[in-house]
């Protein structure tokens, strides 16, 4: 059976519900004023994030949104798949309208997704879009855009802003 979100993900839901415009609100503030040390907070509170998140147990990524795939993506995953970049492009992907033009899967949950154990069947080469997410290590000040969108998508990365907001709520009053 293919469900459209995973039952850890589902489990999320009443929280992301709750604390949704409270984070949004959060990340806003943060992106406008960041304290000194935020990003060595952000590094510090990481580890424990990851004690509570399994991605393989939730996947939501894979199903709900979808990377953008680079040149040099494109060019691996077609020689990993035997394809010409063409065939693949014509295959997987499509490309967006307007703006950037950014090349994106074709349909989700993505097509490499296995759903039978939410692992990526393209793993070794897969988009370094992918291999970068939740981008918890990058620098807040470049993707705080990021995380504000991912906030909704991603248990990893509001269980991170949660933290980071109670942890830094002395601060910000």
């Amino acid at each position: 059976m293919k469900r459209s979100i995973s039952h850890q993900f589902q489990a999320y839901r009443p929280l992301l519900r709750k604390n949704r415009s409270s984070l949004r609100r959060f990340l806003t503030r943060l992106s406008k004023n960041s304290p000194r040390g935020l990003d060595a907070r952000i590094r510090s509170l990481e580890p424990g994030v990851w004690k509570t998140v399994d991605c393989l147990s939730c996947a939501n990524c894979c199903i709900s949104m979808t990377p953008t795939y680079t040149i040099t993506d494109r060019r691996r995953i077609a020689r990993y798949l035997g394809l010409t970049v063409a065939a693949f492009q014509k295959k997987y992907l499509r490309q967006e309208r307007g703006g950037d033009r950014d090349w994106l899967n074709r349909s989700r949950p993505c097509p490499f997704l296995n759903r039978s154990d939410n692992k990526c069947r393209i793993y070794s080469v897969r988009p370094a879009d992918c291999a970068g997410f939740p981008h918890l290590r990058k620098r807040f000040a470049d993707y705080a855009h990021v995380h504000h969108q991912n906030v909704e998508e991603c248990q990893a990365t509001f269980e991170l802003v949660r933290r980071l907001q109670a942890s830094l709520a002395h601060r910000l009053k």
